[in-house]
């Protein structure tokens, strides 16, 4: 059973009490017998652990990316117009070879 804490509005008399989910909520005040008890409503808190979350889960939805340019790091050489082959300069002349 869960613990509900009611405040009277007029004396300012604040207490817990255990009630079922079916309960009628309380309305006269055990102090001074006023009909102005309220129940104190406290928010909860919610932790969000582990790697299911993503900062895009919140957002609005953002515009097509399908007309953005590529960066810089991104590209890849193409290798279909030669076949994948790389080409070798020929080697100039004076130039020591090392191996």
């Amino acid at each position: 059973m869960p613990t509900y804490v009611y405040e009277c509005k007029e004396c300012g008399h604040r207490f817990e009490i255990f009630q079922s989910f079916s309960a009628d909520a309380l309305d006269t005040c055990p102090e001074c017998r006023e009909v102005a008890l309220r129940k104190v409503l406290f928010p909860a808190g919610v932790v969000f652990k582990g790697s299911g979350f993503y900062v895009t889960d919140s957002r609005r939805a953002q515009p097509s990316t399908a007309g953005k340019k590529k960066e810089s790091g991104d590209e890849k050489p193409d290798t279909s117009s030669n076949g994948g082959a790389s080409k070798k300069e020929p080697a100039k002349a004076g130039a020591k070879n090392e191996c």
